[in-house]
Order: structure tokens, then sequence, then C-alpha cells
């Protein structure tokens, strides 16, 4: 039986609460598809950016440039609505964490924000750099993300944003390979998917791209190799661009 995404994605209290829900995404490989995904699929959804971000006017019923979030949010009821700080170039500019949480604690209901907490510039994989996530304080699910498309390739800026960070992680060196053991230490480390959670956050690891039978495997290879690494309540495993984008929860 399929999963739906937002189930495997939000924490079961969460998605039953009546009071507002933020979910982050940190990482590469999926992070502005699972965002989509999930507005899409929810009831009531807010997409939101601490960082900059590509124009996503297509994805939202609603997108609104504002300096004050709140005000964005009570003059529509569209959903899902995009807010963002403002507009930069070919980029949307994010809010500050602080104001994030401010949305949110000033949101009735069921409401769930969506927020994209850091960049990668389309690679695969990735380790935050010092300033970064831009992980709202309130965030009550935090989703690291990787994909299984990297597991075989070179440790270069081809496939890995801020390679020489994820060497630094994963004992590395530049131009290595990298195995499904590489991507699970990334993901739970505390320089890597872990970094800045909050307290109390409920951290939900998801990897991507798992298209094919061979990738499904290498998938479900990382989540393995990552529970042993932490504690977590699930790794869900996806293909995120289909009708149905969840292959597995582990």
């Amino acid at each position: 039986m399929t999963v739906p995404l937002e189930r495997a994605l939000l924490d079961a209290h969460a998605s039953a609460t009546e009071s507002p829900t933020v979910l982050a995404v940190v990482g590469a490989g999926g992070k502005k598809s699972t965002l989509y995904a999930l507005a899409e699929r929810l009831e009531r959804a807010i997409v939101t950016t601490t960082v900059r971000i590509p124009p996503f006017d297509d994805r939202v019923a609603t997108l609104t440039v504002a300096d004050d979030p709140i005000a964005a949010a009570r003059e529509t009821d569209s959903r899902p609505l995009g807010l963002a700080a403002a507009r930069e170039g070919d980029r949307y500019l994010g809010y500050d964490p602080a104001d994030v949480d401010a949305l949110a604690n000033a949101l009735e209901g069921p409401e769930t924000v969506l927020v994209k907490a850091d960049g990668a510039r389309t690679r695969w994989l990735k380790a935050p750099d010092e300033d970064e996530p831009q992980l709202p304080a309130g965030t009550d699910v935090v989703v690291p993300i990787a994909s299984a498309r990297v597991v075989g390739k070179r440790l270069d800026e081809e496939h890995v944003h801020r390679p020489e960070r994820v060497a630094n992680v994963a004992d590395l060196e530049p131009g290595d390979r990298i195995s499904a053991v590489d991507v699970a230490t990334v993901l739970a480390s505390d320089a890597g998917g872990w970094k800045d959670v909050p307290e109390g956050a409920t951290v939900v690891p998801l990897v991507n791209m798992a298209d094919t039978p061979e990738l499904e495997a290498t998938a479900r290879e990382i989540a393995a190799e990552l529970r042993e690494h932490r504690d977590v309540p699930r790794v869900v495993v996806t293909r995120l661009l289909e009708e149905e984008p969840v292959v597995d929860v582990l």
C-alpha cells in the first residue's frame, strides 16, 4: 500500500494537530520538489524560504512578495500560498528565520508552513556551510535530503555542493567515489543533515531519485546505514517527480 507523502514526512501528532506545523527541508537532491509535492497534497500550506529560491509562481495558487509575511498570509485565503521577502534578479529572497517563526505563531488552524532552509545548486549531496542551514527555531519537522544517484559518483563540484565539507564529514578525499555509507554519514552528521536541528524537532531523512530498481536498492542501503548512525522514526525513499512519490518508508 502506497503511503502518502504528507503522512510519510509529517509527524503523526503534527499532521493531526489543529495548530500550525513548520516543516523545513535541508540538504540536496530534492528540496524544492519535496516542498511543492507537499504543498499540492496538503489542504492548507504556505511555501516560503529563509534562503534564495528560484521562481515558483506556477507551484502555488498565489505567490506574494512582501516584507511582512504575516500580513501577506492574512490578506489572502489562497492555498497553497507562496511567500518571499523580495525579488532579486532571477531569484526570490527569503525571510529571516525569526520572521518565519512569527508567521507560524500568528497563523490559526491546521496550516503547514513549508520552508526551504538552505541551497545546493541542483547538486545531489551537500554538507552545510558555517551559516547554514537557516532553520526557524520553532521548526517541528526537519527533512534532510540526499539523492540516491550520487552513490558511485566522484566527490566533486559536478555532483556535490560544498565537496570540501562533505569530504571532512565523510573522511573522503576529492575525487573519491561516494558510497551509500558516505551518504548516510553526511545525512546523520551534526555537521551535515542534523546541523542546528532545533531541540524537540522530529528529523525525517529522505532519500530521493530512487527511479529504478537499482536506485531503490541503493536508497534502502543508505537508509539502513543511516539507522546505524541515528535513532530516527523513519527514512523516506522517494521519486518525487512521480504522481505517487513515496517508494518506501523504512
